[in-house]
Order: structure tokens, then sequence, then C-alpha cells
């Protein structure tokens, strides 16, 4: 086994929705499909997060997932994740995770891609993305960014990241600008195909509004 393959075991946990804001997914539909995801390993088959083992369903020769995957055990069990994402991957509150995550094509492949973005509990800004690939009966790492301010998504077939960017003294709900960055899978890896840079303006949005205009006095 390659060392960004991460092992899938035949007991399923289901991820379930939660409703924190985001950018999302280009594809129609609602910007976050997992977002903040519940999970808990069943007590017939734990989730082995040190011996780099994930729970969830092998997918199906359609394309379709039959059950939605664990992403706290995907990650946990990755080996290309470092060490701090996984230790700062903790519940917001509860069972709850920051997690936002996305089914559908983005390699190409006969089986349905994974995309799981790893938000903070405070801001909900994007600390990691990270994209799966369905190999068999195991999902491949085949895509990460671990340097925040990160968002990925799906956009007709292609990888799309957002990444805000900040000024020194930008408020974290009003970057300066943006880098939109679009990635197609080669058949082998993700290359960089476009890469679009928008400087916000700073009078609206919270910016520094001009001066009112004064009449002079006689």
């Amino acid at each position: 086994m390659s060392t960004g393959t991460v092992v899938l075991v035949g007991t399923v946990l289901f991820a379930v929705g939660c409703s924190t804001g985001g950018t999302g997914l280009r594809d129609g539909g609602p910007a976050r499909t997992e977002s903040v995801a519940k999970t808990g390993a069943p007590s017939s088959a734990p989730a082995d997060h040190d011996a780099g083992t994930a729970t969830a369903l092998v997918p199906q020769a359609s394309g379709k997932p039959a059950a939605k995957v664990d992403p706290i055990a995907l990650i946990k069990a990755d080996p290309k994740i470092s060490a701090e994402t996984k230790r700062d991957l903790k519940p917001c509150s509860g069972k709850e995770y920051p997690v936002d995550v996305s089914y559908g094509k983005v390699t190409g492949g006969p089986e349905v891609d994974i995309v799981v973005n790893v938000l903070s509990c405070a801001d909900a800004l994007g600390r990691g993305s990270f994209v799966y690939r369905a190999e068999g009966a195991s999902y491949e790492n085949v895509f990460s960014d671990e340097q925040p301010p990160v968002y990925a998504e799906i956009d007709r077939g292609d990888l799309v990241v957002t990444k805000p960017v900040y000024g020194k003294s930008d408020a974290l709900s009003y970057p300066s600008g943006e880098d939109l960055i679009t990635y197609r899978w080669n058949g082998e890896r993700f290359t960089e195909q476009d890469r679009v840079h928008t400087d916000y303006s700073n009078v609206v949005d919270g910016g520094t509004l001009p001066a009112p205009a004064v009449s002079p006095k006689n």
C-alpha cells in the first residue's frame, strides 16, 4: 500500500450535516454538503485511527457511494496530513466537527471522489483542504493544501481552490483580495490550469467609506 492510501473497513459511519457558513460546492446545491460532521465509531467495529484505517463503505460500481464516509476517520488515518492538523481537529461542541464534505467527480474515475474541508470553530475559516480518490476498497489522498485560509470545491469536473488574501490591518471578515486557483486531474495528479487574483474595493463591505460632502459655511 502507498503511504497516501487510507484503508477502508466494512462498517459504515454516517456524516450528519449542520449549518455553518462557507463558500461551497459550485455544481448546484448548497455550499456545505456535510457541514460539521457528527462521527462516532460503532461498538462492533471501532475506527482504528492509530493503525491507519478509516471506517467507510467501499465505493459502488455505479459511481455513487451507497452511504457517506466518515471524514474524521479518513483524516486521522491519513499519513499525508500533518500531525498539527490532526491534533487541532476537535469537536466544536459535543460530537460536531468543523468539517465540510462534498461528493462528486473530479479525478475522472468511475467512482465518486470526496472533497474534505477542515474549518476553524471560531470563524469557520478553512484550515485545510483534501481530495480523496477511490482506489478499490480504499481512498487515496490525491490533493492536500494545509496553508490556511483555504477552501476547495468541485466546479464542473475541476477542483477550484479559494484563498482569501489578508493585509496587515484586515479583519477576518474583510480580506483585501482573493486567489481563485483551478486544478485539473491529468490522470495521475492535479495540475494548475488557471489562477485569478481579485483585489477587493476598500470602500464597500466594511472598508473605509469616503467622507461625506460638507457644504461651505457662508
